[in-house]
């Protein structure tokens, strides 16, 4: 199979991957429900020594550099009380925590989540972390750019490994948000 973008040895449905992929991806996938088919989900092989954006793009294609997205996890604190939610915003852009994300989440001050607390919520390796298997529950704020992308590079739940999926599938997540102004 070819991957719909990018320069990959190795693209598959995922669905024919669930073991590459973490358990709370792999459930997400098997349990698949939305418009588009699951093997609309690409898995392709990716070298985790080079997941720096520069290096990636170079590696793998320049097109991917407008077509790739960041999961990130926030922490929104409100009167002693904390919540997390996930980002999804385009890569060459950042998340507005300050603005955009503290609005969203009524919380009084938002941060990003501690490296040991996303890893440990969401199941999923830092550095792989995808909207696609989240916690059940929890927000997923998607930049509109997103849904916009034909396809959209994504994390895999792993460093190895990406997923390549059709833009529009990420405002039918569970818990999805789609709001403008989200990457800045």
């Amino acid at each position: 199979m070819r991957a719909p973008l990018g320069n990959f040895d190795d693209a598959r449905p995922a669905p024919d991957c669930l073991d590459l992929l973490t358990a709370p991806v792999a459930d997400a996938v098997r349990g698949w429900s939305h418009d588009v088919p699951a093997e609309q989900l690409i898995y392709v092989d990716t070298d985790p020594e080079i997941a720096d954006t520069a290096a990636f793009v170079e590696h793998y294609g320049p097109e991917l550099l407008d077509a790739s997205a960041n999961c990130v996890v926030v922490a929104g604190k409100r009167g002693g009380e904390s919540s997390l939610a996930a980002c999804l915003v385009l890569s060459r852009t950042r998340v507005d925590v300050n603005g955009a994300v503290r609005k969203q989440l009524g919380a009084r001050k938002a941060s990003f989540a501690p490296m040991d607390t996303a890893v440990g919520e969401t199941g999923m390796e830092y550095g792989g972390i995808t909207p696609i298997g989240l916690p059940a529950g929890w927000p997923l704020l998607v930049d509109s750019a997103v849904v916009d992308v034909e396809w959209v590079l994504v994390g895999s739940g792993r460093r190895r490994g990406k997923l390549i999926v059709p833009g529009k599938v990420f405002g039918g997540l569970p818990g999805a948000v789609v709001i403008d102004g989200l990457g800045v």
